[in-house]
């Protein structure tokens, strides 16, 4: 019944990671598209 957990849990795991991997590279791009040419962060007027 041991095999039961393998089979469940290693998927689950790798989907995990590739959704981690994802959302990381997302919140990347989107620090990358918020700075401006000279490297600072942009400031959003209100």
């Amino acid at each position: 019944m041991w095999y039961f957990a393998w089979l469940l849990g290693l998927p689950l795991a790798a989907i995990f990671a590739v959704l981690n991997a994802m959302w990381l590279e997302m919140q990347r791009d989107r620090k990358l598209a918020d700075e401006d040419d000279d490297g600072q962060p942009a400031v959003v007027a209100e």
